[in-house]
């Protein structure tokens, strides 16, 4: 159950061993560190389960411009207003937010997955094999249909936010530049999400299309899975934009036709070519078992 907690007063403590508590979470050790925030892990004392929480300072981020009228923090706060309104099986949960207005730290309580992310580390170390690939595909394709439905672009898909759970499923987390669409017009402008990861219409125009850009990531996603490297990639920031945009895909042989054939439709650079998710659950990659 999601609630929201204003914790006014003295609610950094210590408990009996010393450790730091914020509320009735006890710190129990690091998880990660990312650009904006901080993540640990922590025990609830009232149901001895484990939680990760999400640390960020808000005066920092209310100095790091993202846009001409929004800060970092914008977007903090824009993550926990789309996450209140996740319940998937598929997506990480938020659990509780402990915000003080007369405290410089924001702590968001997140679901935690005991297992790993995708890929450990910056980038894919080498191909997953095609089953179970498959499986986690399946997963997060379930998890992004969810999200569109709920007309919410997730923006940085890419193996790092997949997480694995000790059950081997993938729950998809950071939201932290995630955006909303209104009805069925999610043309956006602002494509924050990893360079890599990014749809050539992100690059070259002004606009793109939210959705069609999640399953361009997606589908570079698949390709880190199988092929254990990116697609486009190039030595600098400049030229692996410009392989994105210009360069051809390299499909290698002996690779099943089905599969292939997902691959191209997924990285079509042309948006309006591009496979759709509906096309993606009908397809025989996504439909085979498991």
């Amino acid at each position: 159950m999601l609630f929201e907690v204003m914790c006014f007063g003295h609610h950094l403590r210590q408990d009996y061993s010393g450790k730091k508590m914020i509320n009735n979470y006890v710190r129990e050790g690091n998880i990660g560190i990312g650009s904006y925030s901080k993540v640990v892990l922590c025990r609830n004392v009232a149901d001895e389960e484990l939680y990760a929480m999400k640390i960020v300072q808000k005066s920092r981020l209310r100095r790091i411009k993202v846009a001409p009228t929004e800060t970092a923090l914008t977007d903090v706060y824009k993550e926990v207003s789309i996450m209140k309104e996740l319940d998937h099986p598929n997506i990480v949960k938020l659990i509780e937010v402990i915000d003080d207005s007369e405290c410089d730290r924001l702590y968001m309580i997140l679901e935690y997955i005991e297992g790993r992310c995708m890929f450990e580390g910056s980038g894919p170390p080498g191909g997953i094999g095609e089953a179970t690939a498959r499986r986690y595909f399946k997963d997060v394709v379930t998890g992004i249909v969810y999200l569109h439905s709920r007309r919410i672009i997730h923006g940085d898909i890419k193996p790092e936010n997949l997480l694995i759970s000790a059950s081997g499923h993938v729950k998809i987390c950071d939201f932290s530049v995630s955006q909303r669409f209104q009805g069925n017009n999610d043309e956006l402008r602002r494509s924050p999400g990893t360079p890599v990861y990014t749809a050539p219409e992100c690059i070259t125009g002004a606009t793109y299309r939210g959705r069609a850009a999640d399953v361009w990531a997606l589908g570079v996603t698949l390709y880190c899975m199988i092929m254990g490297t990116y697609p486009f990639i190039g030595d600098t920031l400049q030229s692996t934009y410009d392989e994105i945009v210009h360069g051809t895909l390299k499909l290698p042989e002996g690779l099943t036709p089905q599969l292939a054939d997902l691959l191209e439709g997924l990285l079509c650079k042309d948006p309006i070519d591009r496979m759709t998710l509906d096309k993606v659950i009908q397809h025989w990659f996504y439909m085979e078992s498991p």
